[in-house]
Parts: C-alpha cells; sequence; structure tokens
C-alpha cells in the first residue's frame, strides 16, 4: 500500500485572498514504512510574502524570487504523488491551498476524500488533549531538535512518524522484507543425537501389561507393527 505524507508552507491562510504556497514537501511510505523516497519544491509565489509568515517558516520574497513557479513543477508534483492516499497534519488547510494551485494551471483538484488527517485520527484516539504537531511529536516522543521553524519537508517526515504511531505501524519496520529475507544467511545444524539409547524406564512387569493390552485392545491395528511390517 503506497501512501504519500504531503505538506505546504505558505504565504497566509486562504488561498482566496490571495496567498499561495511557497514549499511543498512529500514523504513516501511503503505499506506503513518510509521508503525514504521524498519531494520537495520552494516555490515562487509571484507576491509577497508576509513578515508574519516569514515568523513562522522562515521563507522570505527574496529567498524565493528564483524558485520555480508551481506551473513549472506541477507534473511532477502529480506523477510522484499518483493516485495514493495523501496523509495530512490539518488536510482540509493543504487542500485547498494545493486545489487553488492546480486550478490555476487548469488541473483537476484532489477530493478531500482522498487524504487522511492524521489530527482526525488523534481526536478519535485521544479526545480532549491537543492535536498541533509539536503536541503529538512530544507525545510520542518524536524529535523536535531540528524544527526550529515550519518546513514541509520536515514536518511531513515528522506528520510520517505521527501517523505511523497512530496506525500501529512503526512496529512494521522491524520486520524484514521479503528480499531481505531471501538475502539472509541460512544455517542449517543436523540435530544432534545421542551416542547410545538411553535404556527403559519401565520394568518388566510394566512392559508385559502394556503387550497385553495393545493386543487385546489394537492387536494387529497398531500403527507401529503396520509400520514395523
Amino acid at each position: 500500500m503506497r501512501e504519500i505524507v504531503f505538506d505546504t508552507e505558505t504565504t497566509g491562510f486562504e488561498p482566496g485572498e490571495g496567498h499561495r504556497i511557497v514549499e511543498i514537501g512529500c514523504v513516501e511510505l511503503m505499506d506503513h514504512f518510509p521508503t525514504g523516497n521524498t519531494l520537495q519544491f520552494y516555490l515562487n509565489p509571484e507576491r509577497d510574502v508576509p513578515i508574519e509568515s516569514q515568523r513562522v517558516h522562515g521563507l522570505s520574497a527574496e529567498f524565493l524570487s528564483d524558485k520555480p513557479i508551481f506551473a513549472a513543477v506541477a507534473e511532477e508534483f502529480l506523477a510522484f504523488i499518483g493516485d495514493a492516499p495523501l496523509v495530512i497534519h490539518n488536510a482540509a488547510f493543504d487542500i485547498k491551498f494545493i486545489n487553488a494551485e492546480l486550478a490555476r494551471v487548469g488541473k483537476n483538484p484532489i477530493p478531500l476524500a482522498r487524504s487522511i488527517d492524521t489530527i482526525e485520527i488523534a481526536k478519535r484516539k485521544f479526545p480532549g488533549a491537543r492535536y498541533s504537531l509539536d503536541e503529538l511529536c512530544k507525545r510520542f516522543s518524536v524529535d523536535l531538535s531540528a524544527r526550529t521553524k515550519h518546513g514541509a519537508l520536515l514536518d511531513a517526515q515528522l506528520t510520517a512518524e505521527i501517523y505511523l504511531e497512530l496506525v500501529g505501524g512503526r512496529q512494521k519496520g522491524f520486520m524484514l522484507a521479503p528480499e531481505e529475507i531471501a538475502a539472509a544467511e541460512i544455517v542449517v545444524r543436523a540435530a544432534r543425537q545421542r551416542p547410545a539409547r538411553l535404556p527403559s524406564r519401565a520394568t518388566a512387569a510394566e512392559l508385559e501389561a502394556h503387550a497385553a493390552f495393545v493386543a487385546a485392545e489394537l492387536g494387529a491395528e497398531a500403527l507401529w507393527k503396520k509400520i514395523s511390517a
């Protein structure tokens, strides 16, 4: 099962007010395990970046001025996500922004139903708790030391860890993949044999009684008699 953990950074909160995406980050999961395959773009939003947003993600208009516009990376982005479900922290926010960008380049929108929202999963598992990415990372002891500011790829990687904790899939990483099993060295050892059989602990009377029982109850139908014959 292929899933894409997806995150964006933007110039503001509402694409309807002219705000744009400035960074896209994607992390690929296969059977609830990170493959190491990622995708990241910094994007020129073709507008200013308000100082309030810069304080969140640290991306200035000057830094983004020589980056590609969304139209230049749209096909690569769509090819990377394919038809996989999108795992997103606060899905409604990122979906509305990516759909606004897709609409600008004449592409079909991504249905919200295609997304898996880690906030909604957390709400079901921990009613009444706090659901920010930072709070969930603290709950699951996920390392936040690299997160001095928000970043789409970094946040997608953190979301992937949180998602795997929420669905109980993180443990799957301890299982060997089929190709790893095939490549593993298999050591076959012969069973150890005693140099001489141990003497029977049954007395002569017990052996005689057993033989009489077998003859009376099973006779020639005794399985070991058939095998020896």
